[in-house]
């Protein structure tokens, strides 16, 4: 059994109580088979960039990454020639945790 939620409908759910006029916006992502955890966090700031920074900071605390997430972020990085503090600033993380990761994982 699957214990991932499923984020597709969720999504779908929340743009269609909340946000419809986002709707075509988020049409392009919601359109894939499955979606991976950067789509997920596109999909979050689109639909709550108006919030306060401190809802964001608290949001902040709950995001976890996968290990295949990582990789992309860290070859968006690399791809676009950017250091920890920028990168940490593109996602809306720290700069230790990219730092934590290129440890961990190079």
């Amino acid at each position: 059994m699957n214990n991932n939620p499923d984020y597709k409908k969720i999504y779908n759910d929340m743009i269609a109580l909340k946000y419809p006029e986002k709707k075509k916006i988020c049409e392009n992502i919601l359109k894939k088979e499955m979606l991976s955890t950067l789509d997920i966090i596109k999909l979050n700031n689109f639909l709550t960039k108006d919030l306060s920074e401190t809802n964001n900071s608290e949001n902040q605390k709950l995001k976890s990454y996968d290990k295949t997430t990582v990789f992309k972020i860290l070859d968006y990085q690399k791809k676009h020639c950017l250091n920890n503090a920028e990168l940490a600033k593109h996602f809306n993380m720290s700069r230790n945790t990219v730092a934590s990761w290129k440890k961990l994982y190079f």
